[in-house]
This record gives structure tokens, C-alpha cells and sequence, in this order.
């Protein structure tokens, strides 16, 4: 404990939290975060004292439930995706144990699921979550398109954009924007001739193919190939294919996934399909060839291609197995 009584720990939490609200633009904004997080955190606290439960573990959970909606503005999947930016936080913190961190993750995790609990910690978040949106903050809906043909809609974004000639340096809008989805302080160094996955993300996105930034339990994020040739084989997508395989035969609206393009890597670039004959294909794709702007461009159809991703016009996220955030 400190002297003013305030457990040490939670002192490093609200730091990282301030740091992070400090860096939003708006002034409105940042006093919403102010309110609802610090709010929530409270409401966790209070709730867990009257329950008999570790005030400071519930208002860890309170003061990190949202922080990926604050940080990104991003709506989609808040628990989630903010299960998967505190989780490298708290563990550089060195400061919670393993079982710790699996209570406080597993809260901001399945806060937005209304059937699953994972234990009196993922109830309280939920309670007070609840308490602090009744005070005044509205729940952002999730959009979902239906009986539109997405994958049709995904080529035609994709193709639009890759047309502009998008540069991947932080003084492009659109690259900013394309970028936005991924909560790293240093972003546009991460993805600095590697944005290609990303730009396949922020497609799907636009389009109401809606992923979390990380599928659960899954080893990459979704702003790298891997991730996506991992999420295209589990069992409950079954979206990979290979050419020609069965009588596949790739069409627009597709997903490409080169092996061995640009590198000696396996899964090294992917991108779009916008049009397909027997000899090649046209691709919408963002860091083309590693150069670091985006375009559209034929490609060998029977060169350096590992396979393509379908995903059914139908596809919701759901997610019903057990959420292990402890890696």
C-alpha cells in the first residue's frame, strides 16, 4: 500500500489509463472516458466489496473494460478487442499473477456477452457496466448487413481503394484509417511495408465482415497473414480452399494467399480478388509488393499462390468455446 491507502497496482492501472485518455484529440471524448471508465471502476469496486470479493481486481476490470473503444473509437467487439490490448500491458506490469490476469481478462473478455459468465468478476463487470451505461452513456450497436452480397461488396471496396494509390506513411489519411483497428502506440512503424493483412481487415470491416482484431485464443492478430490462413481452416469456417482443389475455382470477392511471393516465408502477401481467367488473376492489394502504396494488378495464377479464403455471405462472428488469455 501507499501512503495515501490507494494498493499500489491500481495506481499503475490508472496510470496507463490517463496515459491513454490524454492521448485522445477530443475534449469530449476524453472526459466520456474519464467518467465511464473511472465510473465503472467504482461501480466494480463497490459491487465486489458488498459481494465479499477483491475490490482491487474488479476495479482493475472496471478501469480496462473499454479501454480499445477509447483508444481506437473503434465499436466493434469492445470486450474482446480490449481483452487483447490490456492483456501485454498488465503482463509487462509483472505485477498480477497468472490467475490474476485470467480473472481480469476473462471479465473484460465476456462483458458484452449476455448468456456466458465466467465467474463473480465477469458477473460484477457486467453489473456495473451496466450501472455506468444507465448513468448516461449510450451502447454502440453493431451494424449487421443482411441478405447483401458482401463478398461482392468487399471487391468493390477493396478495388476503389487500392486504386487511390494509398502510401503507408502515417501523413496519408487513408492510411491512418486503415490502421486505426490496431491499438500499438507505434502503429504505422509496425506495419511500415507489412500492412497488407491490415488492408484486407479494414475491408472486410467496411463491409459487415466483422472480426475482432484477434480471433480468441488464436496466436497472431488479424493485421498479419498467418492469422488469417489460421482463422480460414478452424473447423467452424472451413473458408480455405486451394485452386483447383475440388473444382474451386477463385472469383471475385475472394481472398488471396501467396506462398513464398516477396520472401523465402511461407504465407508472405495477401489480397483481393477482383477477376480470374486460367492463366491469372486481378487483385486489389494493399502494400504491393512491399513498396508501401497500395494497388491493383494481375498476378500468375499458377505462381507463388498457397491457397484462397471464401468466406460465406452469411458469416457472424460467434464465438462459444472457453476464452484462455494466458499465453
Amino acid at each position: 500500500m501507499n501512503s495515501n491507502g490507494v494498493n499500489i497496482r491500481l495506481d499503475r492501472v490508472r496510470a496507463l489509463v490517463e496515459e491513454m485518455i490524454i492521448s485522445i484529440q477530443s475534449a469530449e471524448r476524453r472526459q466520456a472516458a474519464y467518467v465511464h471508465l473511472y465510473g465503472a471502476s467504482n461501480c466494480a469496486s463497490l459491487l465486489a466489496k458488498k459481494r465479499g470479493l477483491n475490490q482491487e481486481i474488479a476495479a482493475v476490470s472496471g478501469l480496462l473494460h473499454d479501454y480499445y473503444f477509447y483508444k481506437t473509437g473503434v465499436s466493434e467487439f469492445p470486450g474482446l478487442n480490449s481483452a487483447d490490448t490490456v492483456r501485454p500491458l498488465l503482463r509487462t506490469l509483472n505485477m498480477f499473477t497468472d490467475e490474476e490476469l485470467t480473472i481480469i481478462l476473462q471479465a473484460i473478455f465476456y462483458r458484452d456477452d449476455p448468456y456466458r459468465t465466467r465467474g463473480p468478476y465477469t458477473d460484477i463487470l457486467k453489473d456495473a457496466y451496466a450501472m455506468q451505461c444507465t448513468g448516461g452513456m449510450l451502447t454502440q450497436e453493431k451494424t449487421i448487413l443482411q441478405d447483401v452480397d458482401r463478398r461482392r461488396k468487399l471487391a468493390d471496396t477493396a478495388e476503389a481503394l487500392a486504386r487511390e494509390n494509398i502510401i503507408g506513411v502515417p501523413e496519408d489519411q487513408r492510411y491512418r484509417e486503415i490502421c486505426k483497428y490496431w491499438p500499438d502506440e507505434d502503429i504505422y512503424n509496425v506495419l511500415q511495408r507489412r500492412w497488407c493483412a491490415a488492408f484486407v481487415y479494414y475491408c472486410c470491416m467496411q463491409v459487415g465482415f466483422l472480426l475482432p482484431i484477434r480471433y480468441p485464443n488464436a496466436m497472431y492478430r488479424l493485421a498479419g497473414v498467418g492469422a488469417w490462413l489460421e482463422w480460414s481452416q478452424l473447423p467452424e469456417t472451413g473458408f480455405f480452399h486451394m485452386d483447383k482443389h475440388d473444382g474451386f475455382a477463385p472469383q471475385r470477392g475472394d481472398i488471396v494467399i501467396y506462398e513464398k511471393l516477396l520472401s523465402a516465408d511461407s504465407h508472405d502477401h495477401i489480397g483481393i480478388i477482383l477477376a480470374c481467367n486460367d492463366d491469372e488473376i486481378v487483385v486489389a492489394e494493399g502494400n504491393k509488393d512491399n513498396q508501401n502504396y497500395s494497388s491493383v494488378l494481375s498476378r500468375d495464377r499458377s505462381h507463388c499462390i498457397l491457397g484462397y479464403i471464401r468466406i460465406d455471405n452469411s458469416y457472424q462472428f460467434d464465438y462459444n468455446d472457453d476464452y484462455i488469455p494466458i499465453r
